[in-house]
Formats: C-alpha cells, sequence, structure tokens
C-alpha cells in the first residue's frame, strides 16, 4: 500500500526526450527531486526536429547547452523560400534580430544531439534520477500527490509517489491518454517522405540557403542541412497512391527532378511520416501536467514544434519550482495553462498550417504573387524586422510574458 504523505520525488516526468530531460534540468538546478522515466533503452539517433530558432538557444544558454549545440550544428544566417528550377526567391536575413537576441540565426543540429547533451549534464546533477527502459502504464492523483505506476524492461512492476506527474511523452502520450482528454486537431491528407544523402545540393542550386522551402513544377520540397548531409522533403504527389511514391524508384525520380545528375543519388536514410494539426483543451489536469508534443502537435513547416515544446518546459519550470517553494499555491499552475496553450494554437499551430498551405500551393500566378509579396517584406528591414520576430518565435514568446 502507498503511503499518500510519504514521496520518492517532488516530480516524476514520463519521457526522457528533449523536452523531459529540459524540464528536469531545469527542475533538478533549482532544487528539486525529479525521476524520468523513458520506454525506450537509449537516446535514438533518428531522423526528428533539426531547428533551432533564435529564443531558444538564449533559453539553452542558461543551461550551459547552446554553445555545445552550435559547435554540433550549421549556423544559418537567412533562410529562403525558392521557385524551382529558376531559382527566384524570397530570402530572409535574421541579422535583423542582433538586438531581439543573443542568436540572430537558426541552427540546424539533429534533435537527438540536444537530448544527448541534456542527458549528459543531467549525470552531474545528484537530484536527477534517469531510468531508460522503464514505462509508465498507469497512475492515480489525489488532493496530495501521484502515485505512479511503472513497469521495467524486464517486466518488473513497480510505483512511484510524487508531488507531480509530467507528461513529455510525445504523440503518442500515455499520460494523455490515460487522462482520457480529447486530442482535437486533425491529420494531413499527404503522407511525406524524407530521407538524407550526402549530395552537395549546394554546389548545384545557386544561391541556396541552408534552411529552403521549394516549390516545383505540380508540387514542393524542402532543404534543410544539417553537418555533413541535406534532409530532404519530398512531399507527394496527389495524383498518383502514395505506396507508388515511396519505392526507391520514384524517389530517386525525386531526387533527380531536384538537381539532375547522371548517377544514382545515395539515399543514406529514409522515412515515412504523417502530419497532424492537434492541441488539448487544457495543459494542467490536477496534479498532472503536459508538455510539448503530448499537448500539441503541429506541421513541421517552419521547424516549430520542438522549439515549442522547450519553451513549455521552461513556463512549466518556473510554475512548479514556485509551487514546490512555496510562493504559489496549486492554482498557480493555470499560469502555465494561460501562457503557453493560447501561444501554441494561435502562433504556433496557426503559423505552421499557414506555411503548410502556402507551400502547397499549385497555381504558378499564385505562386508568383505570393514570391511577390515576400520579396516586397525581405526588401524593407522594418517589414522584415516584424516578419522573423514571429516566424523565430520571439513575437509568440513576448505575448506569452505578458499574460497574467
Amino acid at each position: 500500500m502507498v503511503e499518500k504523505n510519504k514521496f520518492d520525488c517532488e516530480v516524476v516526468i514520463c519521457g526522457g526526450g528533449p523536452v523531459g530531460l529540459c524540464l528536469s534540468l531545469l527542475l533538478t538546478r533549482a532544487g528539486f527531486d525529479v525521476v524520468v522515466l523513458e520506454k525506450e533503452a537509449a537516446i535514438e539517433e533518428d531522423l526528428r526536429a533539426s531547428t533551432f530558432h533564435p529564443p531558444t538557444l538564449d533559453m539553452l544558454e542558461t543551461l550551459g547547452i547552446s554553445e555545445k549545440l552550435v559547435a554540433q550544428g550549421l549556423v544559418c544566417p537567412h533562410w529562403q523560400i525558392r521557385l524551382h528550377p529558376d531559382g527566384d526567391r524570397a530570402v530572409f536575413d535574421l541579422s535583423v534580430l542582433e538586438k531581439d537576441t543573443k542568436h540572430p540565426f537558426r541552427l540546424q543540429c539533429e534533435q537527438w544531439k540536444l537530448s544527448v547533451a541534456l542527458a549528459y549534464a543531467l549525470t552531474e546533477e545528484k537530484k536527477a534520477d534517469r531510468r531508460f527502459g522503464t514505462e509508465v502504464t498507469g497512475f492515480e492523483q489525489d488532493e496530495n500527490g501521484v502515485t505512479v505506476l511503472t513497469r521495467s524492461a524486464e517486466g518488473e512492476e513497480g510505483t512511484l509517489r510524487a508531488r507531480f506527474l509530467v507528461g513529455a511523452d510525445g504523440a503518442r502520450s500515455i499520460v494523455r491518454k490515460t487522462l482520457g482528454i480529447e486530442f482535437g486537431g486533425l491529420t494531413y491528407p499527404e503522407t511525406t517522405l524524407l530521407v538524407t544523402t550526402h549530395f552537395p545540393f549546394e554546389e548545384h542550386l545557386e544561391g541556396i540557403s541552408n534552411v529552403s522551402y521549394c516549390w516545383k513544377d505540380d508540387g514542393n520540397f524542402s532543404l534543410l542541412k544539417v553537418p555533413g548531409r541535406w534532409r530532404v522533403s519530398i512531399y507527394p504527389k496527389e495524383d498518383l497512391p502514395i505506396e507508388d511514391q515511396l519505392t526507391p524508384e520514384a524517389v530517386e525520380r525525386s531526387l533527380q527532378e531536384i538537381v539532375p545528375r547522371a548517377e544514382t543519388y545515395e539515399v543514406i536514410e529514409k522515412r515515412p511520416y504523417r502530419v497532424h494539426q492537434r492541441i488539448v483543451e487544457n495543459y494542467v489536469h490536477g496534479r498532472v501536467l503536459l508538455v510539448g508534443d503530448a499537448a500539441h502537435l503541429n506541421s513541421p513547416s517552419g521547424g516549430m514544434g520542438l522549439n515549442g515544446g522547450i519553451h513549455d518546459a521552461f513556463e512549466l519550470s518556473a510554475a512548479l519550482s514556485a509551487i514546490l517553494k512555496g510562493e504559489a499555491d496549486l492554482d498557480g499552475l493555470s499560469l502555465y495553462d494561460r501562457r503557453r496553450r493560447p501561444i501554441a494554437r494561435d502562433q504556433i499551430l496557426a503559423q505552421a498550417d499557414a506555411n503548410r498551405a502556402r507551400m502547397r500551393e499549385r497555381s504558378p500566378e499564385r505562386r508568383r504573387e505570393i514570391l511577390a509579396g515576400l520579396q516586397k517584406i525581405t526588401g524593407d528591414r522594418e517589414a522584415l524586422h516584424a516578419h522573423v520576430l514571429k516566424s523565430s518565435m520571439i513575437e509568440g514568446l513576448r505575448m506569452s510574458a505578458s499574460i497574467v
């Protein structure tokens, strides 16, 4: 029988990805005992997010993490929207943010590198207990805390008693599912194929940025460079079955449309995925909180999903710290929801959806109109500054901070 007034730690975090690890480091450095539970046996070096926006780097700098990421990534001083193959483009120069951030650039660095850096930092924190190969199977909460049910990879079952439980366990969150709450929204009809290759696109596409969103005849693609390789997002043609577009031959044809060459492209990795646009109605459920992809999902267009999760972690850490220190009561958690959920809904999800819709435009005439409008913005420093304040997520964070 679990003693309701005896606690193993202050906070249990379900999910050992970058958001859960970031929250854990913030809380342990604030002086609280934290247990992180992750079902996987180790950090997976897989194809996930790769873009870090300026304010995220500012935040991670306070943890001593940004410098490590910059050393392992690619600094991208600009990004672009481009017509292919003629190369007409709008280039968004992030140096206009030099007075707004210490990091006036995007950083292209694989998500798993952040997880590794955070996990290493946690090894030096005595109040951090990180358990890989352990999953959450359920929980019960009461007025004093949460009893969390666990199972190890060997099948051993156990319990943990904490004051709070945080679901940082991604799109398929067991915490969210156990709460029984709706994850409202939609799944876009298309399947996207992400491939990586060593081919040097920058040597063949004049003026290409390390982050480039491109229109082509009857379709679109994106090119995002990370150290040593390019990530190519291939978006499907709507008049062909998706199965026919995921074959090696179809992938080769898609790459040949970007840069025709006599040789066959070397594809290092390949992963199809569906894109969702979803958000819960509340991030706070008593002593159980949701953060990152467990709370909201958006199109990857614009690279805001991971960043939004890190921003959640910083806001939630502040709210939990105030309560655990006795500076606020439990109602103080509502500030976390009020500050983060509207920003996710009205800024992150809305921008990502608009970015996707813009790149899915098929009319050549409409594309030219859109591009001309964007070029007008990039040619006006004041308009450019306003635009990238929003697309770099600085505006949303300022709006969030103004909510009381």
